[in-house]
């Protein structure tokens, strides 16, 4: 008999990379996995894996409420082995899958209690008191599950404070994705650099395109992603940078794929936030696995991982003249921006790569099975 296992998201999109492409799929080649999403865009199946979408909701009162409401009545009726939730809101949730003798793992993705500090929806008098009692409840809640999934080092040894059973899964890229787009510098379009993710101040969209105007050489940037708000896209876009930008939307592992076999070099300058100092993000190992050097924000574990393996440069993410400055040397200096691409992708194959961590989340969930 095969086990069932379920994943819930309310706030993801249903081709998340690490949680549609990774964990769902790894899962599925052993065991019946389900995707229960909430977008409204209906059901489907990928390969083994099923996809359930229980509707979109209006507003983040509703998704929180009803949302979560309709994914315990749908988990129920799928009636799992294990469920696997992905998200702090369902965490109320989850504990009501416990009562109904289920067993469950918490998938945290980001230090949700340090991200509090960041959000802009949030008066910022209240942050601090939010986030402490946000930190509290992780603390007395997070024990009662049967395993967290931590999607950092820094998140993982967080939570083993809390759970006995934590793992450690990094969203790494699969080498299989996206090594065949490997090509000399030479055959990659001039002057062509890249943003692929969620768009905002913190990310460092501003800084970004207004280093576009202090570059020496010819430049345009590639923007692919979601603006975090209509009044920051109408910012943005009256800045004089935003006349080298072409702006691609939000775009799905085909385009991203298409999309990085022609840039020459990948940005990743988030700002120096509690929530992105010690995080791991996948587009920095995306563009090392398709072989672009890459240009990161100087933070400590960052700079690490750039400069150890020499597969790009670090700077400072608040200085348009910095990342300006960055870009002209790797345009300039061709054989070595075309020789840190090739570091980045030897540095995946060995170590920043799926394939390891997929072995380690299949013996996780051996584990709880038992």
């Amino acid at each position: 008999m095969k086990f069932k296992i379920v994943h819930l998201t309310s706030v993801h999109q249903r081709y998340d990379a690490r949680i549609c492409y990774k964990e769902s799929l790894s899962l599925s080649h052993k065991y019946i996995v389900s995707l229960v999403v909430a977008d409204g865009k209906g059901d489907e199946k990928i390969d083994n894996l099923s996809i359930i979408d229980i509707g979109k909701f209006s507003g983040r009162k509703n998704r929180v409420l009803k949302g979560s409401h309709l994914l315990f009545l749908k988990a129920l009726e799928l009636d799992a082995h294990i469920y696997h939730i992905h998200d702090p809101e369902l965490i109320f949730m989850g504990l009501n899958l416990k009562k109904e003798g289920k067993k469950v793992i918490f998938d945290a993705h980001e230090d949700f209690p340090k991200q509090i500090l960041t959000k802009p929806y949030l008066p910022f008098s209240l942050r601090k008191v939010i986030s402490f009692f946000a930190a509290f409840g992780e603390r007395i809640l997070c024990r009662k599950f049967d395993g967290i999934v931590g999607a950092t080092p820094f998140i993982a040894n967080k939570f083993l404070k809390i759970n006995h059973n934590v793992v450690n899964i990094n969203n790494y890229p699969k080498i299989e994705e996206l090594q065949s787009i490997e090509r000399p510098q030479s055959q990659r379009v001039q002057g062509q650099v890249c943003y692929i993710g969620g768009i905002s101040l913190e990310r460092g969209i501003k800084e970004v395109v207004q280093a576009l105007t202090k570059t020496k050489n010819n430049v345009n940037l590639k923007l692919a992603g979601k603006f975090h708000s209509e009044e920051l896209e109408k910012d943005i876009k009256q800045e004089e940078g935003w006349g080298k930008t072409e702006f691609l939307g939000f775009v799905g592992r085909k385009e991203i794929r298409k999309l990085l076999s022609t840039t020459q070099i990948g940005l990743v300058t988030l700002h120096p936030t509690v929530s992105y100092l010690d995080s791991l993000p996948v587009k920095l190992f995306e563009y090392m696995c398709a072989g672009i050097p890459v240009i990161a924000s100087d933070f400590p574990l960052w700079r690490e991982i750039v400069l150890k393996h020499n597969c790009g440069l670090c700077v400072d993410p608040q200085d348009p003249t910095a990342i300006a400055e960055a870009i002209d040397y790797l345009i300039d200096h061709p054989k070595e921006a075309e020789q840190m691409g090739k570091n980045g992708f030897k540095a995946i194959q060995a170590e920043f790569n799926w394939l390891n961590e997929e072995s380690k989340l299949l013996k996780f969930y051996e584990g709880i099975i038992g």
